[in-house]
């Protein structure tokens, strides 16, 4: 696939599945930058002394606040807090399928335009700041699944994006699996639960 550019109308027009049975409600923003004339996605890595989920990429994004009126003011804050990004700078695009984690949480994603700029991390949970292309995330030399039988789901499918050193897979991996797939021609494997790890 030498596709450079997301096709982000359907995911402006996506009536997204909400989850309602999880302890914890959670929100995160999928920025998409444009550099060079590709497209490309910001990602976290997440704080190696974290408790919950160390060294893995994410989006950004956390745990809903009695101070966020809606579940996308905590997006925005969140990636606010984690990387400097300004609400005003954000042009949300659409929302995606709720998602459940393994810590009962309810994830809302949305998608976002955001400006090419450097952004900082928090320094506490946020160690790096990763920028990857759209042509490594659809290279499917990049791209691995594993069936696997969880405790409470049964048969899952994990995805693993691999690019660039770095890892998407977990929660953040069924995100952008939604969003290549709303976006650009990418197909995950058949039979996939699009609700569970």
């Amino acid at each position: 696939m030498s596709q450079k550019r997301l096709t982000l109308e359907p995911v402006a027009s996506h009536e997204p599945l909400e989850i309602d049975d999880q302890e914890y409600d959670a929100a995160v923003l999928a920025p998409v930058i444009e550099r060079d004339g590709e497209d490309h996605l910001l990602f976290t890595r997440r704080a190696d002394h974290l408790g919950e989920h160390p060294g893995q990429m994410s989006f950004p994004g956390g745990g809903a606040e009695p101070v966020d009126e809606t579940i996308l003011d905590t997006a925005l804050r969140e990636s606010n807090e984690e990387i400097g990004l300004e609400p005003r700078e954000v042009e949300v695009v659409g929302q995606l399928d709720d998602i459940r984690t393994i810590t009962e949480y309810a994830v809302t994603p949305f998608v976002a335009r955001v400006p090419d700029r450097e952004y900082v991390g928090d320094g506490n949970e946020v160690a790096e700041i990763v920028v990857l292309p759209l042509s490594g995330l659809l290279d499917p030399d990049n791209y691995e699944y594993e069936r696997r039988d969880h405790p409470y789901y049964g048969d899952v499918v994990i995805h693993y994006f691999h690019v660039d050193g770095y890892t998407v897979w977990g929660a953040t991996g069924r995100i952008l699996v939604q969003l290549l797939e709303l976006t650009t021609p990418f197909e995950a494997p058949e039979g996939l639960d699009r609700t569970h790890y």
